[in-house]
Protein backbone atom coordinates (compact mmCIF):
# COMPACT_ATOMS: atom_id res chain seq x y z
CA UNK A 1 0.00 0.00 0.00
CA UNK A 2 1.34 3.47 -0.84
CA UNK A 3 0.70 6.87 0.67
CA UNK A 4 -0.67 9.13 -2.07
CA UNK A 5 -1.37 12.83 -1.76
CA UNK A 6 -4.44 14.37 -3.39
CA UNK A 7 -4.12 15.25 -7.07
CA UNK A 8 -3.00 18.78 -7.75
CA UNK A 9 -2.21 21.06 -10.70
CA UNK A 10 1.00 22.19 -9.03
CA UNK A 11 4.38 21.21 -10.50
CA UNK A 12 5.70 17.73 -9.63
CA UNK A 13 7.11 17.57 -6.14
CA UNK A 14 10.31 15.98 -4.94
CA UNK A 15 10.25 12.34 -3.85
CA UNK A 16 12.95 10.28 -2.19
CA UNK A 17 13.66 8.55 -5.51
CA UNK A 18 13.80 11.68 -7.68
CA UNK A 19 15.45 14.19 -5.33
CA UNK A 20 18.92 15.41 -6.30
CA UNK A 21 21.86 14.17 -4.23
CA UNK A 22 22.75 16.72 -1.57
CA UNK A 23 25.13 17.19 1.36
CA UNK A 24 22.79 15.37 3.75
CA UNK A 25 22.81 12.25 1.56
CA UNK A 26 26.61 12.29 1.50
CA UNK A 27 26.80 12.78 5.26
CA UNK A 28 24.29 9.98 5.81
CA UNK A 29 26.32 7.61 3.63
CA UNK A 30 29.50 8.52 5.50
CA UNK A 31 28.12 7.99 9.02
CA UNK A 32 26.25 4.86 7.91
CA UNK A 33 29.59 3.44 6.80
CA UNK A 34 30.54 3.25 10.48
CA UNK A 35 29.27 -0.34 10.77
CA UNK A 36 31.30 -1.70 7.83
CA UNK A 37 34.33 0.37 8.88
CA UNK A 38 34.19 -1.03 12.42
CA UNK A 39 33.63 -4.56 11.12
CA UNK A 40 36.78 -4.30 9.00
CA UNK A 41 38.72 -2.65 11.81
CA UNK A 42 37.65 -5.15 14.48
CA UNK A 43 38.40 -8.16 12.27
CA UNK A 44 41.62 -6.66 10.92
CA UNK A 45 43.07 -5.74 14.32
CA UNK A 46 42.66 -9.24 15.79
CA UNK A 47 44.93 -10.72 13.12
CA UNK A 48 47.86 -8.66 14.40
CA UNK A 49 46.83 -8.84 18.07
CA UNK A 50 46.97 -12.65 17.94
CA UNK A 51 50.67 -12.40 17.06
CA UNK A 52 51.27 -11.30 20.67
CA UNK A 53 48.34 -13.07 22.36
CA UNK A 54 49.21 -16.60 21.21
CA UNK A 55 52.70 -16.81 22.77
CA UNK A 56 51.76 -14.77 25.84
CA UNK A 57 48.81 -16.98 26.73
CA UNK A 58 50.37 -20.17 25.27
CA UNK A 59 47.15 -20.44 23.32
CA UNK A 60 46.43 -23.59 21.32
CA UNK A 61 44.99 -23.80 17.80
CA UNK A 62 41.47 -24.32 19.20
CA UNK A 63 41.36 -20.97 21.01
CA UNK A 64 43.25 -19.28 18.18
CA UNK A 65 40.51 -20.26 15.75
CA UNK A 66 37.65 -19.44 18.14
CA UNK A 67 38.92 -15.96 18.96
CA UNK A 68 39.76 -15.20 15.34
CA UNK A 69 36.28 -16.22 14.19
CA UNK A 70 34.24 -15.02 17.19
CA UNK A 71 33.40 -11.58 15.75
CA UNK A 72 32.29 -13.21 12.49
CA UNK A 73 29.92 -15.52 14.37
CA UNK A 74 28.59 -12.48 16.22
CA UNK A 75 27.98 -10.56 12.99
CA UNK A 76 25.94 -13.48 11.68
CA UNK A 77 23.84 -13.63 14.87
CA UNK A 78 23.40 -9.86 15.09
CA UNK A 79 22.25 -9.52 11.50
CA UNK A 80 19.60 -12.20 11.90
CA UNK A 81 18.22 -11.03 15.24
CA UNK A 82 18.37 -7.25 15.04
CA UNK A 83 17.16 -6.72 11.49
CA UNK A 84 13.64 -7.57 12.61
CA UNK A 85 14.00 -5.68 15.92
CA UNK A 86 15.10 -2.57 14.02
CA UNK A 87 11.88 -2.69 11.98
CA UNK A 88 9.90 -2.68 15.23
CA UNK A 89 11.66 -0.01 17.34
CA UNK A 90 13.09 2.26 14.65
CA UNK A 91 16.35 2.88 12.80
CA UNK A 92 17.59 5.82 14.86
CA UNK A 93 17.42 4.12 18.26
CA UNK A 94 19.23 0.97 17.14
CA UNK A 95 21.64 3.17 15.17
CA UNK A 96 22.83 4.50 18.55
CA UNK A 97 22.48 1.48 20.83
CA UNK A 98 24.67 -0.80 18.72
CA UNK A 99 27.58 1.69 18.69
CA UNK A 100 27.31 2.21 22.46
CA UNK A 101 27.62 -1.57 22.86
CA UNK A 102 30.72 -1.65 20.63
CA UNK A 103 32.35 1.13 22.67
CA UNK A 104 31.66 -0.58 26.03
CA UNK A 105 32.76 -4.06 24.98
CA UNK A 106 35.86 -2.72 23.22
CA UNK A 107 36.97 -0.92 26.38
CA UNK A 108 36.37 -4.00 28.56
CA UNK A 109 38.65 -6.03 26.23
CA UNK A 110 41.62 -4.15 27.68
CA UNK A 111 41.35 -6.06 30.97
CA UNK A 112 40.73 -9.63 29.75
CA UNK A 113 42.87 -12.32 31.37
CA UNK A 114 41.59 -15.55 29.82
CA UNK A 115 40.90 -16.71 26.23
CA UNK A 116 37.23 -17.39 27.01
CA UNK A 117 36.77 -13.79 28.19
CA UNK A 118 38.15 -12.41 24.94
CA UNK A 119 36.04 -14.84 22.95
CA UNK A 120 32.83 -13.72 24.68
CA UNK A 121 33.58 -10.00 24.33
CA UNK A 122 34.45 -10.28 20.65
CA UNK A 123 31.32 -12.34 20.08
CA UNK A 124 29.25 -9.54 21.67
CA UNK A 125 31.07 -6.90 19.62
CA UNK A 126 30.34 -8.91 16.49
CA UNK A 127 26.64 -9.09 17.40
CA UNK A 128 26.55 -5.28 17.74
CA UNK A 129 28.32 -4.87 14.38
CA UNK A 130 25.93 -7.35 12.77
CA UNK A 131 23.00 -5.36 14.12
CA UNK A 132 24.34 -2.24 12.42
CA UNK A 133 24.40 -3.72 8.91
CA UNK A 134 20.63 -3.85 8.27
CA UNK A 135 20.24 -0.41 9.90
CA UNK A 136 22.91 1.27 7.79
CA UNK A 137 21.81 -0.23 4.49
CA UNK A 138 18.14 0.47 5.27
CA UNK A 139 18.76 4.14 6.05
CA UNK A 140 20.82 4.69 2.92
CA UNK A 141 18.34 2.81 0.72
CA UNK A 142 15.38 4.70 2.25
CA UNK A 143 16.86 8.20 1.99
CA UNK A 144 19.13 8.23 -1.08
CA UNK A 145 17.86 9.01 -4.62
CA UNK A 146 17.35 5.96 -6.83
CA UNK A 147 20.11 6.81 -9.31
CA UNK A 148 22.71 7.00 -6.52
CA UNK A 149 21.50 4.11 -4.39
CA UNK A 150 23.63 1.30 -5.83
CA UNK A 151 26.84 3.33 -5.81
CA UNK A 152 26.46 4.55 -2.23
CA UNK A 153 25.46 1.12 -0.92
CA UNK A 154 28.47 -0.35 -2.72
CA UNK A 155 30.54 2.38 -1.11
CA UNK A 156 29.42 1.19 2.33
CA UNK A 157 31.00 -2.16 1.60
CA UNK A 158 34.20 -0.47 0.45
CA UNK A 159 34.45 1.17 3.88
CA UNK A 160 34.95 -2.30 5.34
CA UNK A 161 38.34 -2.35 3.62
CA UNK A 162 39.13 1.18 4.80
CA UNK A 163 38.59 -0.03 8.36
CA UNK A 164 40.72 -3.12 7.84
CA UNK A 165 43.52 -1.09 6.24
CA UNK A 166 43.56 1.44 9.09
CA UNK A 167 43.56 -1.44 11.61
CA UNK A 168 46.55 -3.12 9.99
CA UNK A 169 48.73 -0.01 10.26
CA UNK A 170 47.50 0.88 13.77
CA UNK A 171 48.22 -2.69 14.82
CA UNK A 172 51.70 -2.61 13.30
CA UNK A 173 52.43 0.65 15.16
CA UNK A 174 51.25 -0.76 18.52
CA UNK A 175 53.00 -4.10 18.07
CA UNK A 176 56.24 -2.64 19.42
CA UNK A 177 54.62 -2.01 22.83
CA UNK A 178 54.59 -4.54 25.63
CA UNK A 179 51.03 -5.83 25.80
CA UNK A 180 50.41 -3.83 22.65
CA UNK A 181 47.57 -6.20 21.82
CA UNK A 182 45.51 -4.73 24.68
CA UNK A 183 45.84 -1.25 23.17
CA UNK A 184 44.97 -2.65 19.74
CA UNK A 185 41.69 -4.08 21.02
CA UNK A 186 40.96 -0.95 23.05
CA UNK A 187 41.50 1.18 19.95
CA UNK A 188 38.29 -0.25 18.46
CA UNK A 189 36.40 2.11 20.80
CA UNK A 190 37.92 5.22 19.20
CA UNK A 191 36.24 5.08 15.74
CA UNK A 192 33.06 3.78 17.39
CA UNK A 193 32.87 6.91 19.57
CA UNK A 194 33.52 9.18 16.58
CA UNK A 195 30.76 7.56 14.53
CA UNK A 196 28.43 7.63 17.54
CA UNK A 197 28.84 11.40 17.86
CA UNK A 198 28.46 11.91 14.09
CA UNK A 199 25.21 9.93 14.01
CA UNK A 200 23.48 12.11 16.60
CA UNK A 201 22.11 14.44 13.93
CA UNK A 202 20.74 11.72 11.62
CA UNK A 203 16.90 11.67 11.66
CA UNK A 204 14.56 8.68 11.73
CA UNK A 205 13.75 7.02 8.41
CA UNK A 206 10.62 8.47 6.75
CA UNK A 207 9.82 4.97 5.46
CA UNK A 208 9.75 3.63 9.02
CA UNK A 209 7.65 6.58 10.22
CA UNK A 210 5.13 6.14 7.40
CA UNK A 211 4.99 2.44 8.24
CA UNK A 212 3.95 3.45 11.77
CA UNK A 213 1.33 5.91 10.51
CA UNK A 214 3.39 8.97 11.54
CA UNK A 215 2.95 10.81 8.24
CA UNK A 216 3.44 14.36 9.47
CA UNK A 217 6.78 13.53 11.10
CA UNK A 218 7.96 11.75 7.98
CA UNK A 219 6.99 14.65 5.71
CA UNK A 220 8.65 17.20 8.02
CA UNK A 221 11.91 15.24 7.87
CA UNK A 222 11.83 15.02 4.08
CA UNK A 223 11.10 18.73 3.72
CA UNK A 224 14.01 19.55 6.03
CA UNK A 225 16.56 17.24 4.45
CA UNK A 226 15.66 16.96 0.73
CA UNK A 227 13.76 20.21 0.10
CA UNK A 228 10.61 22.21 0.82
CA UNK A 229 8.88 20.64 -2.20
CA UNK A 230 9.30 17.13 -0.80
CA UNK A 231 6.37 14.72 -0.81
CA UNK A 232 5.64 11.29 0.67
CA UNK A 233 4.49 10.07 -2.73
CA UNK A 234 5.64 6.49 -3.36
CA UNK A 235 6.80 5.69 0.18
CA UNK A 236 5.58 2.25 1.19
CA UNK A 237 3.20 2.15 4.15
CA UNK A 238 2.22 -0.93 6.09
CA UNK A 239 -1.19 -2.28 5.22
CA UNK A 240 -3.07 -2.90 8.52
CA UNK A 241 -5.34 -5.38 6.73
CA UNK A 242 -2.45 -7.49 5.46
CA UNK A 243 -2.49 -11.11 6.58
CA UNK A 244 0.36 -11.96 8.91
CA UNK A 245 2.51 -14.87 7.79
CA UNK A 246 4.33 -17.23 10.09
CA UNK A 247 8.11 -17.00 9.93
CA UNK A 248 8.23 -20.46 8.33
CA UNK A 249 5.79 -19.50 5.58
CA UNK A 250 7.48 -16.15 5.07
CA UNK A 251 10.88 -17.73 4.51
CA UNK A 252 9.15 -20.33 2.34
CA UNK A 253 8.23 -17.51 -0.06
CA UNK A 254 11.90 -16.54 -0.39
CA UNK A 255 12.86 -20.11 -1.18
CA UNK A 256 10.32 -20.62 -3.95
CA UNK A 257 9.60 -19.23 -7.38
CA UNK A 258 11.70 -16.43 -8.82
CA UNK A 259 13.26 -15.55 -5.48
CA UNK A 260 14.90 -18.97 -5.05
CA UNK A 261 17.26 -18.53 -8.01
CA UNK A 262 18.27 -15.08 -6.78
CA UNK A 263 18.91 -16.32 -3.24
CA UNK A 264 21.03 -19.21 -4.54
CA UNK A 265 23.04 -16.91 -6.82
CA UNK A 266 23.69 -14.35 -4.07
CA UNK A 267 24.52 -17.04 -1.50
CA UNK A 268 27.06 -18.74 -3.77
CA UNK A 269 28.95 -15.63 -4.78
CA UNK A 270 28.91 -14.25 -1.23
CA UNK A 271 30.36 -17.54 0.06
CA UNK A 272 33.04 -17.63 -2.63
CA UNK A 273 34.03 -14.05 -1.83
CA UNK A 274 33.91 -14.14 1.95
CA UNK A 275 35.52 -17.48 2.88
CA UNK A 276 39.01 -16.61 1.64
CA UNK A 277 38.67 -12.90 2.43
CA UNK A 278 37.82 -13.38 6.10
CA UNK A 279 40.42 -16.12 6.54
CA UNK A 280 43.11 -13.71 5.37
CA UNK A 281 41.84 -10.89 7.59
CA UNK A 282 41.41 -12.98 10.75
CA UNK A 283 44.71 -14.83 10.42
CA UNK A 284 46.68 -12.69 7.95
CA UNK A 285 50.11 -12.52 9.64
CA UNK A 286 49.98 -16.24 10.43
CA UNK A 287 49.12 -17.10 6.82
CA UNK A 288 51.93 -14.93 5.49
CA UNK A 289 54.34 -16.62 7.88
CA UNK A 290 53.44 -19.96 6.28
CA UNK A 291 54.71 -18.51 3.01
CA UNK A 292 58.00 -17.71 4.74
CA UNK A 293 57.21 -14.01 4.99
CA UNK A 294 58.04 -14.04 8.68
CA UNK A 295 61.49 -12.50 8.85
CA UNK A 296 61.39 -9.50 11.20
CA UNK A 297 58.12 -7.62 10.65
CA UNK A 298 57.69 -8.80 7.06
CA UNK A 299 54.43 -10.63 7.82
CA UNK A 300 52.89 -7.61 9.53
CA UNK A 301 54.03 -5.15 6.85
CA UNK A 302 52.82 -7.54 4.15
CA UNK A 303 49.47 -7.81 5.90
CA UNK A 304 49.12 -4.03 5.83
CA UNK A 305 49.98 -3.87 2.15
CA UNK A 306 47.48 -6.59 1.27
CA UNK A 307 44.79 -4.56 3.06
CA UNK A 308 45.80 -1.55 1.00
CA UNK A 309 45.49 -3.58 -2.22
CA UNK A 310 42.03 -4.76 -1.14
CA UNK A 311 41.01 -1.13 -0.69
CA UNK A 312 42.45 -0.08 -4.07
CA UNK A 313 40.54 -2.91 -5.74
CA UNK A 314 37.28 -1.77 -4.18
CA UNK A 315 37.76 1.84 -5.23
CA UNK A 316 38.57 0.85 -8.82
CA UNK A 317 35.56 -1.49 -8.95
CA UNK A 318 33.24 1.28 -7.72
CA UNK A 319 34.52 3.59 -10.46
CA UNK A 320 33.99 1.09 -13.29
CA UNK A 321 30.97 -0.98 -12.21
CA UNK A 322 28.39 1.30 -13.86
CA UNK A 323 30.45 1.57 -17.06
CA UNK A 324 31.35 -2.11 -17.48
CA UNK A 325 28.23 -3.61 -15.90
CA UNK A 326 27.77 -5.71 -12.77
CA UNK A 327 27.96 -9.10 -14.46
CA UNK A 328 31.36 -8.57 -16.19
CA UNK A 329 32.81 -7.03 -13.00
CA UNK A 330 31.67 -10.05 -10.97
CA UNK A 331 32.80 -12.72 -13.46
CA UNK A 332 36.18 -11.22 -14.30
CA UNK A 333 36.77 -10.31 -10.68
CA UNK A 334 36.40 -13.96 -9.69
CA UNK A 335 38.51 -15.23 -12.60
CA UNK A 336 41.44 -12.87 -12.04
CA UNK A 337 41.43 -13.03 -8.24
CA UNK A 338 41.20 -16.81 -8.60
CA UNK A 339 44.40 -16.76 -10.66
CA UNK A 340 46.18 -15.13 -7.72
CA UNK A 341 44.87 -17.71 -5.21
CA UNK A 342 45.62 -20.64 -7.53
CA UNK A 343 49.18 -19.41 -7.96
CA UNK A 344 49.63 -19.39 -4.18
CA UNK A 345 48.22 -22.92 -3.92
CA UNK A 346 50.34 -24.38 -6.74
CA UNK A 347 53.60 -22.55 -6.00
CA UNK A 348 53.74 -22.05 -2.19
CA UNK A 349 57.55 -22.10 -2.27
CA UNK A 350 57.93 -19.52 -5.04
CA UNK A 351 60.26 -16.54 -4.49
CA UNK A 352 58.90 -13.97 -2.06
CA UNK A 353 58.41 -11.36 -4.78
CA UNK A 354 56.12 -13.71 -6.71
CA UNK A 355 54.23 -14.65 -3.54
CA UNK A 356 53.67 -10.95 -2.84
CA UNK A 357 52.55 -10.39 -6.45
CA UNK A 358 50.03 -13.25 -6.23
CA UNK A 359 48.54 -11.85 -3.00
CA UNK A 360 48.32 -8.38 -4.57
CA UNK A 361 46.67 -9.81 -7.70
CA UNK A 362 44.06 -11.59 -5.61
CA UNK A 363 43.40 -8.57 -3.37
CA UNK A 364 42.97 -6.04 -6.19
CA UNK A 365 40.66 -8.13 -8.37
CA UNK A 366 38.63 -9.27 -5.38
CA UNK A 367 37.27 -5.70 -5.35
CA UNK A 368 34.63 -6.45 -7.98
CA UNK A 369 32.87 -9.29 -6.12
CA UNK A 370 33.30 -7.42 -2.82
CA UNK A 371 31.40 -4.26 -3.76
CA UNK A 372 28.67 -6.33 -5.40
CA UNK A 373 27.94 -8.14 -2.13
CA UNK A 374 25.52 -5.36 -1.19
CA UNK A 375 24.59 -4.04 -4.62
CA UNK A 376 23.20 -7.32 -5.98
CA UNK A 377 20.93 -8.19 -3.00
CA UNK A 378 19.40 -4.69 -2.97
CA UNK A 379 18.78 -4.84 -6.73
CA UNK A 380 17.66 -8.45 -7.17
CA UNK A 381 15.52 -8.74 -4.03
CA UNK A 382 14.43 -5.14 -3.60
CA UNK A 383 10.77 -6.18 -3.68
CA UNK A 384 11.26 -8.12 -0.46
CA UNK A 385 10.69 -4.94 1.57
CA UNK A 386 6.97 -5.65 1.47
CA UNK A 387 7.64 -9.28 2.41
CA UNK A 388 9.47 -8.31 5.60
CA UNK A 389 6.50 -6.17 6.65
CA UNK A 390 4.53 -9.37 7.16
CA UNK A 391 6.97 -10.70 9.80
Amino acid sequence: MYYREPASNSPPKLTVDTAPLNSFHRRLALVSSGGPFLDGYILGIIGIALVQIIPQWHMNAWWNGLIGASALVGVFIGGIIFGNITDKIGRKLMYTVDLVAIVVFSIVQFWVQEPWQLFVLRLLIGIAVGADYPIATALVAEFVPANWRARLIGGLNAMWFVGATVASFVGYWLLSLEDGWRWMLLSCAVPAILFLVARASIPESPHWLVGKGRYEEALAILKKYIGAAATLEGITAHDPNAVKLSTTKAFGIVLTGGYLNRVIFISIFWTCTIVTLFAIYAFGPQILALFHLDSGNAANIGYGLINLFFLIGNVVALLVVDKLGRRPVLIWGFILSGVGLMSLAIFPNAPQNLIALAFAFYAIFNGGPSILEWIYPNVLIRNLSSFWAFL
